[in-house]
């Protein structure tokens, strides 16, 4: 067996992350090697803000953001990406309910040797049995089951989970997977108690993580408290966390910039509002980053019009990419894809790849009016033009999006009427087929072709919205997996990158760089460059009031 774990070394942060410190730095006015240094301080509550209500506190049952942040610090993982270096990579998995980690050497069977005097919030000790009973129910194995599971396809690889006695698991694959150890310190891949059933779970999780779980009151607030029985030492700093749960962009703006809220929701602050913000609030510290988060068409297959590929492909034709980034972004966002494009990520493609295919030449009139002519052929145009619904979730950031989506639209004998849906609806909406064409946003958990492309396009997904299902696009996913050589496994994910577009799968229109601020008093938070989903477990957090 090789020894793998406890990798405590660190690498140089990536380009995104030493951004993100230039910018703090000169919004301070100093050289980031000056920046000063405090001693900890224990005691406050932090004030965050959310764009939405959660639809649950339940993370291995939903996939919004607005769930992730609150309460990632209510749990722990095997495994966790070091929250104290910005970006994701495998150099940077430490243990948590592990301590260790060995793999064999053919790669079949991963084992963790598991920490030992941990409780779970109500008391009951921690053991290998919550670890096998999580992902027995992740798997679908056994009688407990999730009411959703959109990460279970994570686990497909996976032949069974065992308890090797108390306090050591391990996972038997059916073939090498080197992704398995990103999906074990995925925010979202929190360890469940065996004895809490997952409707409880819902209502009022019980976790092992610094912060208690108090409240969730719709279009209100959510509330965490302190666990003062924590198995760190010392940790967490603060008494707790509170978030205010407002759903109109500029009033949670107004708020921070206020001083009433501690930091802004994290995909918040565009470049145009960071202008506004740091005028505001000038000793506000802001950190900009791409999120790993793409804004995306999602068109209905199953349904007219876009059940006839003529339609679907016009429609990838319309998009002006550089317009949509110019307006939202000053051209700050990146153009590629479906996986992060470099030099942020690690495995997609940008434009330049990508510049044959439809939707992403240089002559947009060229390209609409290939768009028209599809049109015309499938019995539209400028007499009788095509009316539909443009549905987008009721957040701001989609919202800006849809209404240029519309003017896109128009080029091509499309009416578009907005149509705005509650997050708390949204993606049963999604999941139902009960739309014809959306502006939505898919995050990745991670940047790596096995979650990103599994997770969006497995034929049995969940979030595979439009149910798009390729024999020749699935292995290719297989083969890109199973590869261990990083620059053959790339050029496989480039041949899927390829895929998609042709088959106007889900449309890409950017991805989205965006700023997180905080008030001076936050400390010992660092906001992740190339994911959104991980970084929120909070023990480290100190107010310097």
């Amino acid at each position: 067996m090789m020894r793998t774990g406890n990798l405590m070394r660190r690498k140089r942060p990536g380009l995104a992350a030493r951004f993100g410190a230039a910018l703090l730095a000169a919004t301070l006015g100093v050289s980031a090697a000056a920046l000063p240094v405090h001693a900890q301080k224990a005691g406050g509550v932090l004030r965050g803000e959310l764009a939405d209500t959660p639809p649950s506190p339940s993370l291995h049952e939903e996939i919004t953001v607005s769930v992730a942040v609150p309460f990632m610090a209510v749990f722990n993982n095997l495994v966790i990406y070091d929250q104290s270096i910005a970006r994701n990579t495998f150099d940077s998995i430490r243990p948590e309910l592990a301590t260790g980690w060995t793999v064999s050497d053919d790669g079949l069977t991963v084992r963790f040797d598991l920490r030992q005097g941990v409780k779970w919030h109500d008391g009951t000790p921690f053991s290998s049995a919550d670890v096998k009973c999580t992902f027995d129910m992740l798997m679908d194995k056994g009688e407990v089951k999730l009411r959703r599971n959109p990460r279970g396809v994570w686990y497909e690889n996976v032949e069974k989970v065992t308890a090797d006695g108390d306090f050591q698991i391990t996972f038997h694959l059916k073939v090498p997977q080197p992704s398995l150890l990103a999906f074990l310190a995925a925010g979202w891949t929190a360890i469940y108690p065996c004895h809490v059933p997952p409707a409880q779970m819902r209502r009022h999780p019980i976790g092992t993580g610094p912060f208690k779980f108090v409240e969730l009151k719709s279009n209100e607030r959510v509330k965490l408290e302190k666990n003062r029985d924590y198995w760190k030492p010392g940790r967490p700093y603060l008494d707790g966390i509170e978030y205010s749960i407002i759903s109109n962009r500029a009033t949670r703006m107004l708020a921070f910039t206020a001083g009433r809220a501690d930091m802004t929701f994290p995909t918040d602050v565009t470049v145009p509002l960071l202008k506004d913000t740091m005028q505001a609030l000038p000793t506000a510290q802001c950190t900009l980053r791409p999120l790993g988060v793409s804004y995306n068409l999602i068109l209905n297959r199953d349904a007219a019009p876009f059940n006839d590929a003529r339609a679907r492909s016009a429609v990838a034709l319309a998009i002006d990419r550089k317009a949509f980034i110019d307006i939202t972004s000053e051209g700050k966002d990146l153009i590629g894809g479906a996986m992060l494009p470099p030099p942020a990520g690690v495995w997609g493609v940008g434009p330049e790849a990508l510049k044959d295919l439809p939707g992403y030449g240089g002559d947009i009139e060229a390209s609409r009016e290939k768009g028209r002519a599809l049109m015309r052929e499938a019995g539209y145009g400028p007499d009788k033009r095509l009316k539909i619904k443009v549905s987008t979730r009721n957040v701001a950031s989609y919202r800006d999006l849809a209404v240029i989506l519309v003017d896109h639209l128009r080029h091509i004998y499309i009416d578009g009427e907005l149509e705005m849906i509650d997050s708390a609806v949204y993606f049963n909406r999604l999941y139902q087929k009960n739309y014809s064409l959306v502006l939505n946003a898919t995050g990745s958990s991670l940047d790596d072709p096995d979650q990103h492309f599994v997770e969006n396009y497995g034929c049995a997904a969940p979030r595979n919205f439009n149910g798009y299902c390729n024999p020749e696009l699935t292995a290719l996913m297989s083969a890109q997996s199973r590869e261990r050589d990083t620059d053959k496994r790339r050029a496989i994910v480039h041949q899927i990158e390829r895929k998609l577009v042709e088959d106007t799968v889900r449309p890409i229109i950017s991805h989205t760089v965006a700023a997180g601020c905080m008030q001076p008093q936050v400390k010992g938070l660092t906001l992740m460059s190339n994911s959104i989903y991980n970084g929120w477990r909070f023990e480290d957090v100190w107010l310097d009031r």
